[in-house]
């Protein structure tokens, strides 16, 4: 590392929640349900019909999500529209999706399209 580098140290509480951040993106039904979202606000039911899951598995995987900060909701009337929290979300969705795309080849070597 160059002497005039500054080292960035992470702070130890920080480490639980990027823990937890993490976690809930490792689960394939989450990831399917954010890039549903990556497209724009949604309904459970929309989500439903999209991945093609229980409603009530949606709701659980939505609240997973919640609590670690990368879904939102708004009501509007009897509607609850879900989306990703904010730009920084869709930022890291996109940045990952974008670096396997480089890296990850299907079995026939062409690289996969996302």
């Amino acid at each position: 590392m160059p002497e005039n580098a500054q080292k960035k140290s992470v702070p130890e509480y920080l480490f639980f929640y990027l823990s937890d951040f993490f976690s809930a993106l490792s689960d394939e039904t989450r990831l399917k349900i954010i890039l549903s979202l990556l497209e724009g606000e949604r309904t459970v039911s929309d989500i439903v019909s999209v991945i093609g899951i229980s409603q009530s598995a949606v709701s659980h995987q939505l609240r997973i999500l919640r609590q670690v900060g990368i879904v939102k909701y708004r009501r509007i009337g009897r509607n609850v529209l879900y989306s990703l929290d904010d730009e920084h979300v869709r930022q890291i969705i996109t940045k990952t999706i974008e670096h396997l795309a480089h890296r990850v080849r299907t079995p026939d070597s062409k690289v996969f399209a996302f």
